[in-house]
């Protein structure tokens, strides 16, 4: 069976702890920016098989994240991610922070990822098994340009 990476959502429990903490006593901004790059880390180590994790690392080129709301020390949070689409050289994921005891939507996030060749640490077109699972067609159901 095939999943469908455009439906699929990936959620990684976090808690809130003392030094994620900032002056204004809730999570640093940078903290939120660490969440969504754990989660889509977690998402990978899930979901790609054994040969492809050996193969491909990823870098990031590009986030942006909405603040919503502020998570403070003591809540647990939820960092729910999914696939977006790809070009020849990106592929997006969104993220989204979730307070876990109400699922309130704390910041929301687009990133965009590149392939990294493990061994020569530069960046890498990645075959159909990858593109096909970790990304989807675009708007107008072509692969992006």
């Amino acid at each position: 069976m095939h999943s469908d990476p455009s439906t699929e959502r990936f959620e990684l429990a976090i808690p809130v702890e003392a030094p994620d903490i900032d002056e204004l006593g809730h999570v640093n901004n940078v903290v939120y920016l660490r969440w969504i790059q754990e989660a889509a880390v977690a998402h990978w180590r899930a979901a790609a098989t054994a040969a492809q994790q050996a193969d491909v690392a990823w870098a990031v080129v590009r986030h942006e994240i909405d603040y919503k709301h502020g998570a403070r020390l003591g809540d647990g949070v939820i960092a729910r991610t999914w696939v977006g689409t790809a070009t020849a050289h990106t592929f997006e994921r969104h993220t989204e922070i979730l307070r876990a005891r109400d699922r309130r939507l704390l910041a929301r996030a687009r990133t965009l990822w590149c392939p990294i060749d493990i061994r020569s640490g530069r960046p890498t077109r990645v075959g159909s098994d990858i593109r096909d699972r970790f990304s989807v067609p675009a708007a107008d159901g072509h692969p992006a340009a």
